[in-house]
């Protein structure tokens, strides 16, 4: 008899732990949610992960681990219809599993420390197309995703524990919509989760962070002294040169945030 061509949700988390120790079922449900995922189901209603699954939530758990990418980038990338190579070929799908006597044939299962890093993500597995946006989004913008997350969907996205999301919170890394007795997390909050996360992993915690938060506040207020003359013009001219000037105010204020650190740093490794 034929190995099973597919994996379990819970053999698909033992498969993934080592390389994702942060990784939970209910991650992945939520995944599955925001139109990330799409496995197939058997009749009962449990999932069914194939290979070309797997492939693709590794390739999502490693943007979010090493890029950060909010959930929509990473969801415009996967529903393109053509994804391009660093050379500029077009990754082809995944061939499906070829059956043998009515049956698929089984599915290496991928190790982890040998995966190689995909340069594009996989686009087997069908998933719901967001609706490109009509008009240009800002440069100070996350991208309007529509993204509502409750406090524990954000704490199983961001990979951080529910206790230290409300410790963000407290220090006003974000704040939280209430809507009809729930309260809800946009994009900017997840994007500031998981590069907290990131954070934690050296030790550093949110109080920590504080001075990252400050010193925002007080670039913000810099700006906004240079556009407040446009956005008293009050006509849609000024305001989309008040926003084009932010966005490149925002732009430099970032490539010299690092390079202070990157002058700061050079003595302790010798650089």
């Amino acid at each position: 008899m034929a190995e099973r061509a597919y994996l379990s949700i819970g053999e698909v988390l033992s498969l993934l732990k080592d390389e994702f120790p942060d990784i939970t079922i209910s991650k992945i449900r939520f995944l599955e949610s925001q139109g990330l995922l799409d496995p197939e189901r058997t009749p009962s209603g449990y999932r069914k992960f194939y290979e070309s699954d797997v492939e693709r939530l590794r390739w999502i758990l490693r943007q979010q681990r090493e890029h950060f990418l909010p959930l929509k980038v990473i969801k415009g990338r996967l529903t393109g219809d053509e994804v391009e190579e660093a050379g500029g070929g077009v990754v082809a799908p995944p061939a499906p599993p070829v059956e043998v006597e009515g049956e698929a044939a089984p599915v290496p299962r991928p190790e982890p420390d040998v995966a190689p890093e995909p340069s594009a993500p996989p686009t087997a597995a069908p998933v719901r197309r967001a609706r490109p946006s009509a008009t240009a989004a800002s440069p100070l913008s996350a991208g309007a995703s529509g993204v509502n997350l409750t406090a524990q969907e954000l704490a199983d996205a961001s990979g951080l524990p529910p206790e230290r999301v409300a410790e963000l919170e407290k220090y006003g890394f974000f704040t939280g919509r209430p809507v009809a007795g729930t309260v809800y997390y946009d994009e900017e909050a997840l994007i500031v989760a998981g590069l907290a996360a990131g954070f934690l992993k050296f030790g550093i915690e949110a109080r920590h962070l504080r001075a990252y938060k400050n010193a925002a506040e007080r670039e913000a207020g810099l700006f906004e002294q240079v556009v407040t003359p446009l956005l008293k013009q009050r006509n849609p001219q000024a305001r989309r040169q008040a926003v084009e000037t932010l966005g490149e105010l925002s732009e430099m204020g970032g490539r010299l945030r690092a390079a202070m650190v990157r002058q700061a740093l050079k003595g302790l490794v010798g650089g």
